[in-house]
């Protein structure tokens, strides 16, 4: 599968690479607690200097003003290095605050998301919605020049970490379903905010929100009341191109070949047979990059391909790594092992940023025109 993308963006992979050099242990793109994080934040300073945080933000606001290719260009290539996924606050926060924050929220955020000098977790999910996040039921109740947030958010990466989360919350009513629902920015240390861990199979941590009568700013307020079912759809419509990398795929296939052929497993016919049908998973998940990419370069609607994207790379991430364990070899199930560790970081992939369920209903309504229950 071929995806060269043209002498200038050949160039700029280059300039990736060369990059990498100093960086091919950082490991942070698998969700690791821990050492890793320290390493992740140096990689991410590292990428700030060189302004690659912001390639794709308007030159108005201190971006390079590049074309979204660049960014998959970047992201695609740390991701066959593992060495990080993009990060939330200078792609889904920055570009939504660039499109529909204030003046005011601008100057306060994006010089410092443009720098990694601070981080954003995005507080979508919940107990009872998922990924139906018209069901959200975290409330803001404003009071004043503050609103009052009560609920809870669930499975939030990072949460712990972050500076900032970026809440969604329901103003309206619950049959407002997505027409009921705001985005606030709420600082992480507020008083009446409580952060309980929940441990993964992969290693890493999600967390648990709870929010008990939290006051946050009106100003902390992005796009409209009730207006944040447009902005997240629009978030998600231009951040899919870097989400979900073919090249951790294509790596992870890499991996799976080399670490067979250590055993002495690659002669065999039926392993042979097994990585040729493997092999061809993988070429389709570069090939639906390829379609994804060409609507991103058009300027169309890449919301069908992103979801086709999404859908083959990360069903793929689980196909690879059942190799070994569906051949019968002992050790691919024995903690430590890369092929092992590689199993369980799959798991949750056809679940974050959007299941699989989720994106096949996008692909049979919008990309088939069938009508979805």
């Amino acid at each position: 599968m071929n995806l060269d993308l043209g002498p200038e963006l050949a160039a700029f992979r280059i300039e990736v690479r060369e990059f990498l050099d100093d960086y091919k242990d950082t490991h942070g793109f698998f969700h690791h607690e821990g050492d890793y994080h320290d390493a992740t934040l140096k990689l991410y300073r590292a990428l700030a200097t060189r302004n690659w945080l912001a390639l794709a933000w308007p030159r108005e606001v201190g971006g390079e003003g590049k074309h979204p290719l660049y960014e998959f260009v970047l992201w695609n290539e740390l991701a066959r290095y593992r060495a990080a996924r993009p990060p939330l606050g200078s792609g889904i926060v920055a570009k939504t605050i660039i499109a529909a924050g204030t003046e005011e929220q601008k100057a306060q955020y994006l010089p410092a998301l443009r720098t990694a000098q601070i981080a954003f977790s995005l507080g979508y999910s919940e107990p009872e919605a998922g990924s139906d996040l018209a069901s959200v039921r975290t409330k803001a109740v404003r009071d004043g020049d503050n609103y009052i947030l009560t609920g809870e958010k669930r499975w939030t990466s990072g949460g712990h970490r972050a500076d900032y989360l970026w809440v969604l919350c329901r103003t309206g009513t619950q049959e407002d379903r997505g027409r009921g629902l705001t985005i606030l920015i709420v600082d992480r240390r507020s008083p009446g905010i409580t952060i309980s861990p929940i441990p993964a199979t992969g290693g890493e941590r999600f967390n648990e929100i709870f929010f008990d009568d939290v006051l946050v700013p009106v100003a902390n307020r992005v796009g409209e009341e009730n207006g944040a079912w447009g902005l997240i759809g629009t978030a998600l419509a231009t951040e899919r191109h870097v989400q979900f990398s073919p090249a951790r795929v294509r790596q992870d296939f890499v991996d799976l070949v080399a670490w067979l052929s250590e055993r002495g497993l690659t002669d065999d016919p039926l392993v042979r047979r097994r990585l040729s049908e493997t092999a061809v998973i993988v070429a389709e998940v570069e090939a639906h990059a390829l379609a994804m990419l060409e609507a991103v370069q058009d300027g169309r609607d890449a919301a069908v391909e992103a979801a086709a994207n999404k859908l083959a790379g990360s069903e793929a991430a689980q196909a690879v790594a059942r190799v070994a364990g569906d051949l019968g070899v002992p050790d691919s199930v024995v903690a430590g092992s890369q092929i092992e560790f590689l199993w369980r970081q799959s798991i949750s992939e056809t679940i974050g940023g959007g299941t699989s369920e989720i994106m096949r209903g996008v692909i049979a309504g919008q990309g088939l025109k069938l009508p979805i229950r």
